[in-house]
């Protein structure tokens, strides 16, 4: 694909819209980018762009910006029927997204991950695996790091494992991964999808130019999953916590085996598993079902499972306090991953919930708050819906912040008991995203033990 003296437009100045901005103009394209947010929240961003010699279009998006282009990369924030890009198709200029522009330069095999919960935990365990047969392994995508910022490293060699968004899969065109995996589909996002139905299809381009000598991995427990096979061009991998599959990962008496047309070969034993939860053990057999077709040997995998741990805010064990065990789930950002987090403790949880609502229904929480949880404490903006939605199921406590629920929370919470951060909401009402939100709670977290050990006679 060649940039060199093309007019690209980058939309969206996140991560990706910055990375794409630098390496369209590294290529030699007359890059500008634009953004509706002001220059004031842009400010560290637009520095590096302007050293550049980049165009920045920053409080608005003008639609002559637009028009004067011959692409546009958008960036996996921005919705792609905003009235400008619309226009722009009209017109005939290519727009495609950050992940899709990756793949025209990426060398390589290419393994995508996508699913509503546990993307970033089996990305990287994955990536893990994956390396510990020998190859030359990046990891990125939707967990952090940007795809188009491995163009350079790759080789023919190299194995790139990419988390992929919903918001990502619905720019692509061409994209394929060699294995491809979808973990589960659970309602999320519909702000922005409109209905499951466009949600569940948006995953799915996930295998959409794959061809009969790629893999899809699937989960044959979650129905919404496993009913894709059907349609599928690729070899289908499946894996299962629940009963032995044709091909692929599952437990048997307490060990997980991979199958294949060679039989049944042992990997580990489950108990081995560090992580919490009946959901990470899916995970992880979706991560071993990649890390198998990779080419990676049994012991190779089982060293690299028995020596993960959490990836950080997802059910990330931050500190005990006062005999009470605090638990950063802070990318729990949908309400299928708050139950998770919730069924993996037996009971004796204070929850933390709220932050920016995505459509979600929270009344599916309120048997499990009623058995597992001793009070809510509620915050951000959607905080009364919440309340509205769990009633009575649970002690509620409107706490506004997270940092009067840590502190409400603290007060309340007995030895033996949980503190948990999973809010089943996005974080953009009161913090940039995920990641600050379950920085200030370890914060948080840090500050109560260091009070607590400052105290005479705390332990």
């Amino acid at each position: 694909m060649e940039v060199k003296g093309k007019r690209i437009l980058v939309v969206g100045l996140g991560k990706s819209g910055v990375a794409s901005a630098l390496f369209l103009e590294s290529r030699g394209a007359r890059v500008t980018v634009s953004d509706a947010k002001s220059e004031e929240q842009l400010r560290h961003e637009i520095p590096s762009l302007l050293d550049r010699g980049i165009v920045v279009e920053t409080g608005k998006h003008g639609e002559r910006t637009f028009r004067d282009q011959d692409m546009i990369v958008v960036s996996p924030g921005v919705p792609t029927d905003v009235p400008q890009l619309e226009q722009a198709r009209r017109l005939g200029i290519p727009v495609l997204g950050e992940i899709e522009l990756a793949a025209r330069f990426l060398q390589g095999t290419i393994v995508a991950i996508t699913g509503s919960n546990g993307k970033t935990t089996t990305t990287t365990l994955a990536g893990e695996i994956v390396a510990s047969g020998g190859r030359k392994t990046l990891v990125g995508g939707n967990i952090g790091t940007p795809a188009i910022t491995f163009v350079d490293q790759t080789s023919p060699d190299a194995w790139v494992v990419l988390e992929i968004s919903s918001f990502q899969l619905e720019t692509i065109s061409d994209f394929r991964s060699h294995i491809a995996a979808i973990l589960n589909v659970t309602p999320d996002h519909l702000d922005r999808h409109g209905s499951m139905e466009n949600y569940i299809a948006a995953k799915a381009r996930i295998f959409e130019n794959q061809t009969a000598n790629d893999f899809a991995v699937l989960n044959a427990d979650d129905p919404l999953t496993a009913q894709l096979a059907g349609a599928l061009r690729s070899q289908v991998v499946w894996f299962s916590r629940r009963h032995a599959v044709e091909r692929g990962t599952y437990v048997r008496d307490g060990t997980i085996f991979f199958r294949d047309s060679g039989g049944d070969h042992e990997i580990a034993p489950s108990a081995e598993i560090t992580l919490k939860g009946a959901h990470n053990l899916e995970n992880v057999l979706a991560a071993v079902a990649i890390g198998a077709l990779s080419g990676a040997a049994p012991a190779a995998i089982r060293r690299a499972v028995k020596e993960f741990k959490a990836v950080e805010h997802r059910l990330e064990f931050v500190q005990t306090v006062r005999g009470v065990e605090y638990y950063n789930d802070s990318k729990a950002t949908n309400v299928d991953a708050t139950i998770k987090a919730l069924e993996s403790f037996p009971g004796g949880i204070h929850l933390i919930l709220g932050g920016k609502d995505k459509g979600s229904d929270y009344g599916v929480l309120r048997n499990l708050l009623r058995e597992r949880a001793v009070c809510v404490y509620t915050i951000g903006a959607a905080a009364a819906k919440i309340e509205s939605q769990i009633g009575d199921a649970v002690s509620i406590s409107s706490s506004g912040t997270l940092e009067l629920a840590v502190r409400k929370a603290a007060e309340q919470a007995k030895p033996g008991e949980i503190v948990l951060l999973a809010p089943a909401c996005a974080s953009f009402d009161q913090f940039q995203n995920y990641e600050e939100r379950g920085r200030t709670f370890k914060d948080l977290v840090h500050a109560l033990a260091a009070k607590a050990t400052a105290q005479p006679g705390a332990k």
